[in-house]
């Protein structure tokens, strides 16, 4: 079935996806204004963690000083991404603090006092010529950068640019829908750095070496981003690109959800785009790429919206990475009397901030600061009057009553039988809710309490390769004691024939042999007329008091009664 629009503006068809929400887009708050440059806080504070997957490893201590774009916690394996100085300043600390967390936790965090002079450190070359490099060579650069998905999942780029040869990619979509309401820092990113999208996107196509179209998806309640985007793409045309405007309807911006409306195409259960030769980046990750390998900067700022009834000045900063919460706020003017929340990210799918100490990280797209009243209190949940709105407005097609049930009784088999990790969290089954629900906050206990599951199963599975490795080094170990013994005993038992013959105690028969080859070298010195080395210092009278000592030994050794016991 086709969208009820059914076709772009340019005359491409366009697909409707099931379920999404209209709802107010509250853009206009903060979108009238051209972007500001954030000021350098007093404190930078750095998470080293900012990514899915592994957190980085710190490659400074306290006490360091540092320069802008200096490289100071590298990528712990694959899953991971770099993180570096966003100015120049002295390293406090590298500590516990406060992170952007569901359950209010904390993680560790490099510490960054700027001094004031934003002085920035050596940089690798820029490769304008790109596109006569290797795309690997192009890819360790995005790596070095430390680039993530810039629209909120934080999914290391360098990791999406390489699907592996065995899935070759044809379509490559942008996405510039930016759907959740409040959120316009791509909007504004569109219109005031569209031609840095544009020579990023050109760097995409390359290292993917994308055999078919670019599409770069924009809601129409965006005129003004999309105008800046087509005159980029006139000065600067790029091989197969097409702007295709689409209908505003949430969650549009969803991954999934705009290969379904831009190709008709879906995403199989537990798959990934890629799958499908399809591979999908935000207008901010684009732009990061094209300063990556055009201008050899790393990821050290992003352009964050402030927003909200709660706050002052409404609009869209320019921050640096680790910029607290709080001096945003401030930069727009402070919250309004009465102002008691605060969210990183939009209404439906932001996290609740404990704290205004929480940094922004490389996904951090949105402060929203809502006056009292301004988001509507669903109240206590009520009990499940099965109505199956919730299943009407999900996206992805699930069928979240049942998810919630299992969830709600820890049944964990049963809730990944319903495809759990497919739900994107959007929160358009909440919305809809008629019994205030809050179905995704027990979605994401669900999803925890898997993953803690499997984190647990792992290191059982790690202790127990562990245990067998121990066991199986000491029964080796054990195995060459034994055959040490045995070839020394042998050698024992030897000995004796070596000897000549007798059956006399091995011991005693080696003792023997010893002394018999000393006589005989004894006796050889002699007929030489050789000194011994530790008799040659001695005086006349020193050596006839140890002549007269050997032959009463030797008296004494001839006795009867010595060659009787002998």
């Amino acid at each position: 079935m086709t969208h009820p629009y059914g076709f772009s503006p340019s005359g491409r068809m366009l697909w409707e996806f099931h379920g999404g929400v209209h709802m107010p887009d509250m853009k206009s708050l903060s979108n009238g204004l051209p972007t500001a440059k954030a000021a350098i806080p007093p404190l930078l504070v750095l998470p080293l963690r900012q990514h899915i997957g592994e957190a980085a490893e710190p490659l400074v201590k306290a006490g360091d000083r540092v320069l802008k774009g200096e490289k100071i916690a590298r990528g712990a394996g694959i899953l991971s991404a770099s993180l570096h100085a966003p100015t120049s300043g002295i390293l406090r600390a590298i500590a516990p603090h406060p992170i952007p967390h569901a359950a209010a936790l904390t993680g560790l965090c490099i510490l960054l006092e700027p001094d004031g002079e934003d002085r920035w450190g050596e940089l690798p070359p820029p490769m304008p010529d790109f596109a006569g490099l290797d795309p690997g060579k192009v890819i360790e650069r995005i790596r070095w950068a430390g680039i993530v998905g810039m629209g909120g999942a934080a999914f290391p780029s360098a990791v999406k640019l390489a699907p592996g040869p065995e899935r070759a990619i044809h379509t490559l979509i942008i996405n510039g829908a930016e759907c959740e309401p409040y959120i316009s820092c791509d909007d504004r990113l569109m219109r005031e750095q569209a031609q840095r999208i544009v020579r990023g996107i050109r760097i995409l196509r390359h290292v993917l070496d994308v055999t078919g179209e670019c599409l770069i998806g924009v809601e129409d309640n965006k005129p003004e981003a999309i105008e800046a985007m087509r005159r980029a793409l006139a000065a600067e045309p790029v091989e197969a690109t097409e702007l295709v405007v689409i209908p505003t309807i949430y969650p549009s911006g969803g991954e999934k959800q705009l290969i379904r409306i831009l190709t008709g195409r879906e995403v199989p259960s537990k798959g990934i785009p890629a799958h499908i030769g399809i591979v999908c980046h935000n207008v901010a990750t684009a732009a990061a790429v094209a300063d990556a390998v055009l201008g050899g900067r790393p990821l050290i700022s992003r352009y964050v919206t402030v927003t909200g009834g709660g706050v002052v000045e409404p609009g869209n900063l320019d921050v640096l990475l680790g910029t607290p919460a709080a001096d945003l706020i401030a930069q727009r003017g402070g919250f309004r009397p009465g102002t008691d929340r605060l969210i990183l990210g939009g209404p439906m799918m932001g996290l609740a901030l404990h704290s205004d100490r929480i940094p922004i990280t490389k996904g951090g797209n949105c402060l929203l600061a809502p006056a009292p009243g301004e988001l509507i209190d669903p109240g206590p949940a009520h009990a499940c009057i099965r109505c199956g709105r919730c299943a009407d407005a999900c996206p992805m097609q699930l069928l979240p009553q049942q998810l919630y049930w299992h969830a709600r009784a820890r049944d964990m088999d049963r809730v990944q039988e319903y495809n759990l990790f497919d739900c994107i969290e959007c929160g358009c089954c909440a919305h809809v809710c008629p019994s205030h629900i809050p179905l995704v906050q027990y979605y994401r206990f669900a999803k925890g309490a898997i993953w803690g599951r499997e984190v647990e199963k792992r290191k059982a599975e790690r202790a127990r390769v562990r245990h067998e490795a121990r066991q199986a080094r000491l029964e080796r170990l054990e195995q060459e004691r034994k055959a040490r013994l045995r070839k020394k005993t042998e050698a024992l038992k030897s000995a004796p024939q070596a000897a000549g013959g007798t059956d006399e105690d091995p011991k005693k028969a080696a003792i023997k042999a010893a002394l018999e080859r000393a006589k005989a070298k004894k006796a050889a010195q002699a007929e030489v007329g050789a000194v011994p080395k530790n008799t040659a210092h001695l005086t006349e009278a020193q050596q006839r008091q140890i002549d007269e000592a050997d032959q009463r030994r030797g008296k004494v050794a001839s006795s009867p009664e010595n060659k009787a016991a002998e």
